[in-house]
């Protein structure tokens, strides 16, 4: 009986999971990261090119998202002028304290 109540605990806490399908990765270094709402790709690429910045710049942005949280993104500008998303992280912003 302990063995059956054991494994149904397991089985009941194991139901709480879920699985993920692929890369959906939305914080890190990496190259299938997704833009988020605030992301300067968010959307699509932007109407303007950089066009005085060489291939291979970084372009830093920083926004706060819809949880209040601070965001600090790294885009590379590709040999066609775009942007790519290479690293997202989130700082923490205790007692409301601003850099």
């Amino acid at each position: 009986m302990k063995h059956a109540l054991a494994a149904f605990a397991v089985v009941l806490l194991l139901s709480g999971c879920t699985a993920t399908t692929g890369p959906d990765i939305s914080y890190g270094y990496s190259p299938n990261l997704q833009p988020i709402p605030g992301s300067i790709t968010y959307g699509g690429q932007p109407r303007t090119k950089l066009k005085k910045a060489p291939v291979g710049s970084i372009v830093p942005h920083q926004f706060i998202d819809s949880y209040g949280r601070k965001v600090y993104e790294t885009y590379i500008i590709e040999p066609d002028r775009s942007l790519r998303l290479t690293s997202r992280r989130w700082a923490p912003d205790f007692l409301g304290f601003d850099d």
